[in-house]
């Protein structure tokens, strides 16, 4: 007898985060925090509200150019 396979989890994604949507994620990198975007790191900063705060000026400009956004937090809710 085989055991049962846990279900399979998938990352449940909504319309609205399409290929559209400029992400922006703050994570942690090299022994602090920066803002993420196509692979590339940029706002260094040892403070991660400083690193936020970046993120979200540059999500206020991407919106105002009239492009969908969205900011990530690593390691919050």
């Amino acid at each position: 007898m085989s055991a049962a396979r846990p279900p399979e989890r998938r990352l449940q994604v909504s319309s609205r985060d399409g290929p559209d949507r400029t992400i922006f994620n703050v994570s942690p990198h090299d022994g602090g925090w920066a803002v993420e975007h196509e692979g590339f790191f940029s706002d260094h900063s040892r403070d991660k509200e400083v690193a936020k705060a970046a993120a979200n000026k540059r999500a206020r400009a991407s919106q105002d150019a009239g492009r969908p956004c969205k900011v990530l937090v690593w390691g919050e809710y």
